[in-house]
């Protein structure tokens, strides 16, 4: 009698169990799946990058504007213009400004000599946009955030004729069809530069569409060259000169109260969109959203 009763018993829990996992929801409205955002903070650093053409005109990058596409921001109208791009970024309100510069350009040096009326004719854009934005927000210093890429110290440690034979040819020029179209596409921004508002300018180069085809850039060409010599080139070269730019933006990011702005070459800007679009530690602002 125990015995048919345990047996009874022990059925009881099997159909027991056996109802109660067959009436699980099987429905996607009914199951809880949590997005991956919900396991990280709310509340981030906001970045802002000011990808921008060199002010000053230095002639290092590999295409150049023509002398009739160069333009003045010391003169009207382009002056002028400035002080509207600058009104602009004010809205923002950032709390810290990066530039791209090393640490021994001294940018707070610079900066102080700045404030006591030094530097206003330099036409480069650490001055023009970062310099006087600080100066007129009331802040008291500048970040330097650029930094040298991994093939520099790999020369100072590794056979130099081996890095001479991967770099050889890689110069950012090609005869792909697609350089040549990059190219055209450059050219007509630059010239671009001259007939529109600084502003207007800006926020065409900083769009999205223009970040993605300006990383795109990197992918074609030079980086085809070798079986894998363009693609090692460009990882310890271009893109980790970035990576390491956007190690030292964390290095000044103090938490989710920070507003920075970063002004930068934008080629640069074009990695730094996708490096601080993924990171789970800080927000893109979109420059044509303020």
């Amino acid at each position: 009698m125990i015995y048919q009763i345990s047996r009874m018993v022990l059925w009881t829990l099997v159909f027991g169990l056996f109802a109660s996992c067959s009436q699980r929801p099987t429905s996607k409205e009914e199951m809880k799946i949590a997005p991956a955002s919900s396991y990280f903070p709310k509340e981030r650093a906001q970045v802002l990058v000011l990808g921008t053409f060199h002010f000053n005109y230095p002639g290092l990058d590999a295409m150049k504007a023509s002398e009739e596409d160069k333009i003045d921001v010391l003169e009207e109208p382009k002056k002028s213009e400035v002080t509207d791009l600058i009104n602009y970024l004010k809205a923002y309100k950032p709390t810290k400004i990066a530039l791209e510069a090393h640490p021994d350009w001294g940018a707070v040096r610079k900066f102080r000599e700045y404030q006591k009326g030094g530097h206003r004719d330099k036409r480069d854009e650490r001055y023009q946009i970062g310099m006087r934005m600080a100066d007129e927000l009331g802040l008291d210093t500048l970040y330097s955030i650029d930094a040298e890429a991994l093939i520099e110290d790999l020369i100072e440690v590794t056979d130099s004729t081996y890095l001479e034979d991967l770099g050889e040819g890689y110069d950012f020029r090609s005869d792909s069809p697609y350089d040549s179209l990059m190219t055209e596409w450059y050219m007509a921004d630059t010239r671009m530069i001259s007939k529109v508002p600084l502003l207007d300018y800006m926020k065409h180069i900083n769009n999205r569409e223009s970040h993605e085809y300006g990383y795109g850039a990197y992918l074609i060409g030079d980086f085809k060259l070798g079986e894998y010599r363009g693609a090692d080139l460009l990882s310890i070269y271009w893109y980790n000169r970035n990576l390491r730019i956007f190690r030292n933006l964390q290095r000044i990011s103090e938490g989710p109260q920070d507003r920075i702005l970063i002004v930068i070459g934008n080629g640069h800007a074009a990695i730094l969109r996708q490096l601080i679009e993924m990171s789970p530690e800080f927000d893109f602002v979109e420059l044509d959203s303020l």
